[in-house]
């Protein structure tokens, strides 16, 4: 984008009222800049970061760890609750087998759950990857393989990982597992376990973080307090207010056709405008209409959506995990997070317990399509199966579903970014950030991230807001450097 002359009277629309469009928007204010939010949702900020309420409880959509590499994103979050955070120890495992499993793995522990012949047979399964790998890597499964071996890739990675993102392990590409288990083996895993206060001054692997900082009324406190802030400063934020048209005149968006909760139509015009809605919808929003070969590109973009189940449960203590990871192909259930052990404060009193039941799927199939009522009773259902939760002691429960939640990498989607970054190049007051803003699959703190530095564009910054990724470290250079894909893509179909 081209900066524009530093200016306080400079207006700014900000589309998006989750952590990238909240993040701007305060950013802007801070540099005294006007500024106005338009989230669609009639009730909620936050995005997938929201907190959901459900009466007397409330829970998180996909579990949100407050962690950092970034300083500034640190101070950014402890600014805005400095007395409302408190440290969660964290706790996840593995469900395979009717038994749990550690995670990080730690060695005895996976002993006694698999059983002698299993952990010999897992031995010697690493024992033969590391002398005969998988050459060239290719696959998810083969890089996971050559690291793990077979066998433990087959218990402790293919099922979940299937279940995630819907493709089999052999046609996603091993780009992703390279970023998104950067730095873990079974050896780095083992002596973790084993050392865990050596090495204090190497570098952290992400996997291994054993504590995070949390609010103590789920993340969505976090957005609500910044929309607070702004709405309180005259920077309004809109609930329900959709934007269904962006016009430019070629060179600058000129306003924003927004539709208010009323159902009418508002014309709205900015000097400025940052965009987080996702990217496919943004360029198919532009009037004129964006060139066919963009408007084609957006039709290929690709998303994992996902639902929480939440179940109320008339038993505390059922689990020590702030979630578990379900590697049981017999069940449809991916992921179960205990809200109780993420904070206290989100169930309202001793004796009951909130549980986060995870599906992962495609807007629209079988299970997105399910009345709430049964969404209920297969969570249920399966809860039972697993040996985890008696039906009859769920007394309550309701469904969120959560589209566009993971944006998904095709063969072809650098190209449809690019052909898509192209045709919105010219629109020189238009910045897109964020995770579904950009198609980026970053974490809150890297979208939040982009958010900053495309506010500080506006104040005579030059940054580079597609360098952000995660796993970077971030510079107020601008010098941010692109470590890649943390979505999995498909092998290309000729592979």
């Amino acid at each position: 984008m081209s900066s524009p002359s530093p200016a306080t009277s400079l207006r700014v629309l900000v589309v998006g009222g989750g952590p990238a469009g909240l993040t701007a928007a305060a950013e802007c204010a801070q540099l005294g800049l006007q500024v106005t939010v338009l989230e669609k949702d009639p009730e909620y900020v936050g995005g997938i970061a929201r907190t959901v309420r459900y009466k007397e409880f409330r829970f998180d959509i996909g579990g949100h760890r407050f962690f950092s590499k970034s300083s500034e994103i640190t101070r950014w979050w402890q600014e805005r609750l400095p007395n409302d955070f408190i440290q969660v120890r964290r706790l996840s495992r593995i469900f395979y087998n009717n038994h749990f499993f550690d995670y990080p793995l730690k060695a005895f522990n996976a002993l006694r759950g698999l059983g002698l012949l299993t952990s010999i047979l897992c031995v010697l399964s690493y024992a033969r990857a590391r002398l005969f790998p998988i050459r060239p890597e290719r696959s998810f499964a083969d890089w996971v393989t050559n690291r793990f071996g077979r066998r433990l890739f087959t218990i402790f990675f293919k099922t979940y990982t299937e279940k995630v993102w819907g493709m089999p392990c052999d046609q996603i590409s091993a780009d992703w597992a390279a970023q998104r288990i950067k730095g873990l083996s079974l050896s780095t895993a083992i002596l973790h376990a084993l050392l865990p206060k050596k090495n204090k001054g190497a570098a952290l692997v992400k996997t291994l973080i054993d504590s995070f900082e949390y609010p103590r009324l789920g993340p969505g406190m976090m957005w609500e307090k910044t929309a607070a802030d702004l709405n309180a400063a005259g920077h309004p934020v809109l609930m329900g207010h959709h934007v269904i048209r962006l016009e430019h005149d070629g060179t600058r968006i000129t306003a924003a056709i927004v539709r208010t909760p009323s159902g009418t139509e508002t014309r709205m015009e900015a000097d400025a405008f940052i965009v987080s809605m996702p990217l496919q919808e943004t360029i198919r929003a532009l009037h004129p209409s964006a060139p066919s070969e963009a408007l084609a590109a957006a039709g290929r973009l690709q998303y994992r959506d996902f639902l929480t189940v939440a179940l109320m449960v008339r038993r505390p203590g059922l689990f020590p995990d702030n979630w578990i990871y379900v590697h049981d192909p017999s069940v449809k259930l991916g992921r179960i997070q205990n809200f109780n052990n993420w904070s206290p404060a989100m169930v309202p009193g001793d004796g009951v317990t909130c549980l986060g039941l995870e599906y992962f799927c495609f807007e629209g199939d079988g299970l997105w399509a399910s009345s709430d009522t049964d969404l209920i009773e297969l969570g249920k259902r399966e809860l039972a199966q697993l040996g985890l939760v008696r039906p009859e002691d769920v007394f309550d429960g309701c469904v969120v579903r959560m589209p566009k939640a993971y944006p998904v990498y095709t063969p072809t989607y650098t190209a449809e970014v690019k052909t898509i970054r192209a045709a919105l190049a010219p629109l020189r007051n238009l910045q897109v950030v964020g995770r579904n803003g950009m198609h980026k699959y970053n974490n809150q703190d890297h979208s939040m991230m982009t958010a900053l530095l495309a506010a500080r564009n506006l104040d005579g910054g030059q940054f580079d807001l597609w360098r952000v990724n995660t796993d970077a470290e971030y510079h107020e250079a601008g010098d941010v450097p692109d470590t890649g894909r943390t979505v999995p893509r498909p092998l290309p179909a000729d592979g």
